[in-house]
């Protein structure tokens, strides 16, 4: 049987930055984005996120790598990711982390990786290495298992759930 977009093997082989900043940020929620419950559209934070990131950057053009897009990359190949968070995170150098190794995998000689925080008017360097790709290729394997599991990882503890759009659900508040 051929897969189909919905279906979550066929997501755990074409894996994006949104599934590895999912897995980082809580298990669970990658296990239902899969399986297609995305309530992010409705939520303020995410919709707050994207005016950030389309109007910080506005000249850069995202690279559309089919299962990932990349906010911009830069001549020497540099990932750069807009983030509106006001602390950074080691969820976004996983992205970017992701990201990098996708490029290499087309032969890009990737030198690295930024992450921008415009609110605060930071940035954070996020390194290519042979460290960095064991890191990827190992947060890649790791969605993979989440994904193709039968039943849901358990929820975080609450307080790690603060903004989460997937609270209603994993905490029926």
């Amino acid at each position: 049987m051929k897969p189909t977009p919905s279906d979550p093997v066929h997501d755990a082989q074409g894996l994006g930055g949104v599934h590895i900043k999912y897995l980082r940020h809580c298990p669970r929620q990658l296990w239902l984005y899969t399986r297609g419950y995305r309530p992010e559209a409705g939520s303020d934070l995410v919709a707050f996120g994207e005016v950030v990131s389309d109007t910080t950057f506005a000249r850069r053009r995202d690279a559309d790598l089919g299962e990932a897009r990349i906010d911009w990359v830069t001549a020497g190949a540099v990932v750069h990711e807009t983030k509106s968070s006001r602390t950074p995170s080691p969820t976004h150098d996983a992205q970017v982390r992701h990201y990098c190794l996708l490029l290499e995998r087309r032969g890009v000689n990737v030198r690295g990786g930024t992450v921008h925080y415009p609110l605060i008017r930071r940035t954070t360097d996020v390194p290519w290495n042979d460290e960095a790709r064991e890191q990827a290729e190992t947060a890649e394997d790791e969605a993979r298992a989440v994904i193709a599991a039968t039943a849901p990882p358990d929820r975080q503890p609450r307080a790690a759930c603060r903004g989460c759009s997937y609270l209603d659900y994993c905490w029926g508040t």
